[in-house]
Formats: structure tokens, sequence, C-alpha cells
């Protein structure tokens, strides 16, 4: 028997305490460190996702959100956020479809694994294929590279993936993205 599925705390649309931190970040490699800096100077609950957003506008940017389990914890991490140099953290989410880096068993996500496997181990609640019309088989082989991006759809958490040699899968996200595409 797998592990036990986890149920990922709906994202854009649920009650969970939401904060976002603006640090003026131009790169989403930038925000993934942030957020595991975070995850680590703060020890952040069980339950927590981080995500990264892009900013548009006058002074595109990416910000990065940090939804917590329970208003305490928000209450805390408010605290911890504010004592570290980090400003005061807005509430609530930029948008809808944040990118996901922290979030209920990524750091299980390694290796290569099956799709099935893929989402019985973390907080992912399906893979979609590009350019497949549907989903892939629950058997099919995924090589995560070790960084496993999902993006929220709605109240989902989804993972892009591509077909790749030898019949695997592999997120759609490179973990060492071309110069030229790794601000996009």
């Amino acid at each position: 028997m797998g592990p036990a599925r986890m149920t990922p705390r709906a994202h854009a649309h649920a009650p969970s305490p939401v904060l976002t931190v603006d640090a003026d970040l131009r790169d989403l490699r930038s925000a993934d460190r942030l957020l595991h800096r975070l995850a680590a100077g703060l020890e952040l609950p069980e339950g927590t996702f981080g995500c990264t957003h892009l900013v548009r506008g006058q002074r595109p940017r990416v910000v990065v959100s940090l939804s917590l389990p329970s208003e305490p914890h928000l209450r805390t991490v408010r605290e911890r956020l504010r004592a570290d140099g980090h400003g005061e953290p807005a509430a609530g989410l930029p948008d809808a479809s944040g990118r996901a880096v922290l979030y209920p068993g990524a750091s299980a996500l390694t290796g290569t694994m099956t799709v099935a496997e893929l989402i019985a181990a973390s907080a992912i609640s399906g893979v979609t294929v590009l350019g497949a019309p549907g989903p892939p088989d629950p058997g099919t082989r995924v090589v995560t590279r070790d960084h496993v991006r999902p993006q929220w759809q709605g109240d989902a958490l989804v993972l892009a993936a591509t077909p790749a040699r030898g019949g695997v899968l592999v997120p759609f996200e490179s973990p060492d993205p071309t110069p030229c595409c790794a601000d996009h």
C-alpha cells in the first residue's frame, strides 16, 4: 500500500489564510530560492503551500505567496517575516494561478516515478501532457529531474508535462532553463 493521498488546500477560492511577500524579485529562480529560505528559516507548518506569481504592469516582478493551514499560523509567520526584514506581507493572493514550489509531498518527488505514485505522494491532483487529448495513463513514468513545479488551475494543483525519449514524461519546466526563457 502506498502513501496516503494528501488533499491539497484549495488555493484560489478557499478560506486558507494567505500572505504575499513582494521582495522585488525579477526571476523565478530567485523566487524559488526565497521560498526555500523562508521554509527553512520560518519553520513553516505542515500543509503550507508556497507559490510564485508573475506581476505585470509598470514594475514587472515575481512575488511569492504562502498559504498556511490556519489563522494562528498566519499570525506567527507574519510576525517572523516582519522580524526578518521582509516588510509587511500583504494579505491574500496576487492572482489565482500560482506556480507551486512548496507543497505537501514536494520533497518526495525525486527520480523516476509513475503518474499514480506522483499524485499519491503529493498534493498534486493531476498531470496534463502538452498536446495530448487527455490525461496520461497512471502507470506512465515521470522523470522528475528533482524539479516539479505544478500550477494551480482553479482549486486543483496540476503538473504540466511533456513526452521525452523512452516513452517517459518530464515536467514542462526545466530545472535549468535557457537564459532567454528563464525570466518568463
